[in-house]
């Protein structure tokens, strides 16, 4: 079931990417696993208004795919719900996002981002090495030339955040590294 889910990621990464009529690389992909993740996330009930209020998906940072997340996105809902893209550069436009992708380029600032966020809800994916163990929910990373995942469970639970089991069997699971 895992493997069939797998492919399902993937083959739909490749259907974004070949609509866009464009050879598939590595930030389309990941474009397409931070779309697709939201099929697997339960937000809590007070992270949207009404029943029809957009997912919002926002890029802190200088992302080199902040284009691709806009296409994958584009047109698309699930459950009701479609999207909207915002470029944001502070914590105070985070706190009205729903998914937060941080750019390796902020991976320092995460620490000083995240106590300022004044709400729960907020389904951070980062593309640095550590983002996970450093309180992340979702740390993209390539692996033989792959893209990989891995899911915080203690991050997504702070969060109250619900992942689906089939999306947590995917990944990779890590804890938060304690600071001294």
């Amino acid at each position: 079931m895992a493997d069939r889910l797998v492919t399902m990621m993937f083959l739909g990464a490749w259907l974004v990417a070949n609509a866009c009529g464009q050879a598939m690389d590595e930030y389309q992909v990941k474009a397409a696993f931070v779309f697709n993740f939201a099929k697997f996330i339960e937000w809590p009930a007070q992270s949207f208004k009404t029943s029809s209020d957009p997912i919002v998906l926002c890029a802190i940072g200088h992302t080199p795919f902040g284009k691709d997340l806009e296409k994958v996105i584009q047109g698309k809902s699930i459950e009701g719900r479609s999207f909207v893209f915002r470029q944001v550069s502070d914590a105070e436009g985070a706190n009205a996002c729903h998914i937060l992708f941080v750019a390796s380029s902020e991976r320092k600032h995460f620490h000083s981002l995240w106590p300022r966020l004044k709400v729960t809800g907020i389904l951070s994916v980062g593309e640095a090495d550590g983002f996970a163990t450093d309180g992340g929910v979702i740390n993209l990373k390539l692996d033989d030339g792959r893209v990989r995942f891995e899911i915080n469970v203690d991050a997504a639970e702070r969060e109250q955040l619900h992942i689906s089991s089939k999306l947590l069997s995917l990944a990779q699971i890590v804890k938060s590294e304690k600071r001294q």
